[in-house]
């Protein structure tokens, strides 16, 4: 049976290093500990490997955060998936800055991409990593702090946080 790791983040090299792009940087650092390369599967990234006998396709869907879930779904469909085989790698502005949290279901949460795949999959039993990007002061911030880079002095725990996560993947796909 297989399972997939859907990195959640914005297509396009402007937001390739931005703080909602970090579900996407979990992916691409699994990609690299399990020696895959990627390739273009319709319109998202898809690497496919293997991790202690179980069948993985790590995902990038190249759709905007806020309309994931079809294009997530169109690829369950094409490998013969169910929401349950999908784990969920995004930022999490409730989150400190580092915090790495792993839940098995729930409510989107605000995060527009998971309420997304919750709509389009109809159900919200889907795993999830998530990776604190931390809160503006300002909500009225919010849009700008997740679409903006991290800062320098933020990366080395930035960096710590996706290994974290990560692991974390790793754990629930050999769990299961």
């Amino acid at each position: 049976m297989a399972q997939a790791v859907v990195g959640l983040g914005n297509p396009g090299s402007e937001y390739r290093g931005t703080r909602h792009n970090v579900g996407q940087r979990v992916v691409d650092d699994l990609a690299k500990t399990l020696r895959k390369r990627w390739s273009r599967q319709g319109s998202s990234q898809v690497a496919k490997g293997q991790w202690r006998g179980e069948s993985l396709y790590l995902i990038k869907p190249s759709a905007y955060m806020n309309v994931t879930g079809p294009a997530v779904a169109r690829l369950c469909r094409q490998f013969g998936l169910d929401p349950a085989d999908l784990i969920l790698v995004y930022d999490d502005i409730d989150l400190p800055l580092g915090k790495v949290r792993v839940r098995m279901k729930g409510s989107h949460g605000g995060h527009n991409g998971v309420r997304s795949l919750i709509e389009t999959l109809g159900t919200d039993q889907l795993r999830r990593v998530k990776v604190g990007i931390g809160r503006p002061g300002d909500k009225d911030e919010v849009v700008d702090h997740v679409l903006s880079p991290f800062l320098p002095d933020e990366l080395p725990v930035v960096e710590a946080a996706c290994r974290e996560a990560a692991d974390q993947v790793l754990k629930l796909v050999a769990g299961r």
